[in-house]
């Protein structure tokens, strides 16, 4: 029973951090703030993170650790069964993040945390993110590049970095196509995934422009 309450703990103050982080931000947010959201004292959040930059650091991790997972089995199906084909490739990059977006539970929460740490620019997460998921995009690029031998190292990596700004910006819905009465937001998660897959392909695909 303990450790049931202890991961209960754990997760309402994952769920207020993240619920605060997408309205505040990280700097605009206290550790006061989160308990009274969380209803817990400030002990159980030290005794569950020690310090609120692991607080961040775990509100990612939560998320972050569930798409990396269907990300790079997507991947491994894409390449094993579909060799040389980009556009599978392409998808198991898209279609797990939007997913999450989807997710009623607080997956819109945390698209807008995202948003907020494209904005904040803290450094000592973007270190955590890329010592723990960094092989993700490398992962990625390598399958890419397997596809179009072609296009150079320097040109795939801008490529992707434009792919995932892309998504960020789908899977945060900021976009000027809002979803029609009458289609369920699975249907229009769907259409977005496929346009953007679309539009991704031909801007990989496209020729290499001396400058």
């Amino acid at each position: 029973m303990a450790n049931g309450n202890q991961f209960s703990t754990k997760d309402r103050i994952l769920g207020a951090a993240e619920e605060l982080f997408a309205l505040h931000g990280f700097a605009g947010t206290s550790l006061r703030q989160v308990t009274s959201r969380a209803d817990v004292n400030i002990a159980a959040v030290n005794y569950h993170f020690g310090s609120k930059e692991n607080l961040v650091n775990e509100v990612f991790r939560r998320r972050m650790d569930v798409m990396t997972a269907a990300r790079l089995g997507q991947l491994e199906a894409a390449t094993r069964e579909h060799p040389g084909m980009l556009e599978p490739v392409l998808a198991a990059f898209v279609q797990p993040a939007l997913a999450m977006a989807e997710d009623g539970q607080g997956g819109a929460a945390f698209v807008r945390v995202i948003a907020r740490a494209y904005a904040e620019k803290n450094d000592n997460l973007r270190k955590f993110l890329s010592d723990h998921y960094g092989h993700v995009l490398r992962d990625f690029a390598k399958a890419i590049s397997a596809c179009l031998p072609a296009l150079s190292k320097e040109e795939l990596y801008w490529r992707l970095d434009f792919l995932a700004g892309a998504l960020t910006y789908a899977m945060a819905d900021f976009g000027l196509i809002k979803r029609p009465a009458g289609v369920t937001e699975a249907a229009h998660r769907e259409r977005a995934a496929r346009e953007l897959i679309r539009f991704a392909e031909a801007g990989f695909r496209a020729a290499i422009l001396e400058s």
